[in-house]
């Protein structure tokens, strides 16, 4: 039997779902149903009948997210492909394929973004299986979900006549609400699910045949690759020499091997914040609320809290409380998030990128006061990881631990912080910080000088490959 490699695909930003997802921190690391991360959860749904470990296509700064998502749930080791830049879906493909053949075997390639809802997992796995003999024989299989409502926020492949695995007739772009009516009526047409299984060589040919310009630069890139322990780094240069284009156009809409396989899994793209109403828990009045939320005479409405909040006499109302930003929306207005987010790209502010908590590969900090010529940090430290050899040129830092051990490198000085013990790093001092334990290290940092930005940092030595 031909091997299933499955492939997730984890290069997307997630802006519609701001303020929660942002672009170091997008929604599929998020547990946005469930306890779960939309990635633990992608795993998890195809686990089961998976052959190997997944390849997981990811962009560089999200590296380290991927690895230990994966590990916190127990799955084998993946073969993580780190993109320099985001080239859209064919480009990434095209890498998880020649990656999944380097062994030199030709497995079928399940191919899933890692950021959406599967309600019927038990579902689509037999719906996998039932489209592998055609993916094995050479077609290019996508699974489109038969439509429940005339949703104009889908594209729709359109099908031969038939059951199970039929030809395509053709792809159709996102509809006025009379075209996605007639297509809701008609019985033929199908959301694009944007999930994929087709053999690696076969989607190679085919991707060599309509965009030879895509194929020679993926290759080149993955040829020149520099590899570190599970992650494969494409080359920079020879990727940003790659058009950027999805499997979509590159392909389905010109091969004659594109197929669909209709399926009802409850599934969801999760793409705004009503969508993630529609697939969460609802309460007898419609609501859907995540944390410490009080409703009162409020109905369809959702909202997400870090702290209490309140909803009194409102309907059809989005609330998203986070550490740093507040987003109140209406429902049906709530894709006009991602004009908020460019706007904060466009002023250069941080919300557009960071949340206040920032993940580091070492483990993370959250940034609680700050003012002229003072910053305070609660930082915590995973269990045998330290941050990078370092200097800082305008600020000094005070060290205070709360909780567990703290190795601190200064100048020549190497020594051991316990609970309530500080240290200082003047400016200019090279320094370190490990934590040697079995427990998180957490301390208090306060920075003072007269400019305290992240990119005043001179790095002399990382375990992570930071320069």
């Amino acid at each position: 039997m031909t091997p299933l490699q499955p492939v997730l695909l984890s290069g997307g930003s997630g802006t519609r779902l701001w303020p929660l997802s942002r672009e170091a921190y997008p929604k599929q690391f998020l547990p946005l149903v469930g306890n779960d991360t939309m990635l633990q959860a992608t795993w998890q749904r195809v686990q089961a009948i998976a052959s190997c470990a997944p390849i997981v296509v990811a962009g560089e700064d999200h590296r380290f997210l991927v690895a230990e998502q994966l590990r916190q749930i127990g799955a084998p080791t993946p073969a993580i492909v780190l993109e320099p830049m985001g080239r859209n879906t064919a480009p990434a493909i095209a890498a998880a394929a020649l990656q999944a053949m380097a062994a030199g075997q030709d497995p079928v390639l399940l191919v899933l973004p890692s950021d959406h809802v599967v309600r019927d997992a038990a579902a689509f796995r037999a719906a996998v299986q039932q489209a592998l003999p055609a993916a094995e024989a050479g077609a290019l299989v996508t699974f489109g979900i038969v439509p429940n409502a005339p949703e104009t926020g889908f594209g729709y492949i359109q099908a031969e006549a038939g059951q199970g695995v039929c030809k395509v007739l053709r792809f159709v772009e996102k509809p006025d609400a009379v075209t996605a009516q007639h297509y809701l009526d008609a019985g033929s047409y199908f959301w694009n699910s944007g999930m994929f299984l087709l053999r690696a060589s076969r989607y190679l040919q085919e991707l060599a045949r309509f965009r030879p310009d895509i194929v020679d630069a993926v290759r080149t890139a993955f040829a020149s690759a520099a590899r570190d322990g599970d992650f494969i780094r494409l080359d920079k240069a020879a990727f940003a020499q790659c058009p950027s284009d999805s499997i979509d156009y590159a392909v389905m809409e010109h091969t004659d091997a594109a197929c669909v396989l209709p399926v009802d899994i409850g599934w969801n793209d999760v793409g705004s914040w009503s969508a993630l109403w529609e697939v969460s828990t609802q309460d007898d009045e419609g609501n859907a609320h995540h944390g410490d939320v009080i409703a009162i005479d409020s109905r369809n409405s959702y909202a997400y809290a870090r702290r209490l909040v309140a909803l009194v006499g409102v309907d059809d109302l989005v609330v998203v409380d986070t550490d740093d930003a507040v987003l109140v929306a209406h429902k049906d207005k709530v894709q006009q998030v991602k004009d908020v987010v460019a706007k904060l790209k466009a002023e250069q502010r941080s919300q557009a990128v960071l949340h206040r908590e920032v993940h580091r590969p070492w483990g993370s900090y959250d940034s609680i006061d700050m003012a002229d010529g003072f910053q305070v940090k609660r930082i915590k430290v995973k269990p045998g990881a330290r941050l990078s050899l370092q200097s800082h040129t305008r600020r000094a830092e005070h060290w205070v631990v709360v909780r567990g051990t703290a190795r601190v490198t200064r100048d020549n000085d190497v020594f051991e912080l316990f609970a309530n013990q500080s240290a200082y790093i003047p400016i200019g001092a090279k320094h370190r910080l490990e934590n040697p334990g079995g427990e998180m290290l957490e301390l208090i940092e306060v920075q003072s000088g007269d400019y305290l930005g992240e990119d005043d940092i001179v790095r002399y030595e990382d375990v992570y490959g930071r320069s």
